[in-house]
């Protein structure tokens, strides 16, 4: 159920996600999620928010002042 308006019906689809650390910024494009069909609210399946956070980390490692990483793309 939506978090925002209480519907009930998704639709799967992808979106841009953003992490701002430090004074550097973490884009990871074409991320999985479901999207309430009324409202357009984007949730993150448990499975999808474990990777992001692996991905986080990974590139906090690396830490250019601004990284785009694709979702797809990492292993």
């Amino acid at each position: 159920m939506c978090m925002i308006c209480k519907n009930k019906t998704y639709i799967e689809s992808t979106t841009t996600h953003v992490v701002d650390h430090r004074d550097s910024l973490i884009i990871i494009r074409n991320v999985p999620c479901l999207e309430c069909e009324r409202c357009g609210e984007r949730f993150y399946i448990d499975a999808v928010a474990e990777k992001l956070e692996k991905i986080v980390e990974r590139v906090k490692s690396l830490m250019p002042e601004i990284s785009i990483v694709d979702y797809k793309s990492v292993v």
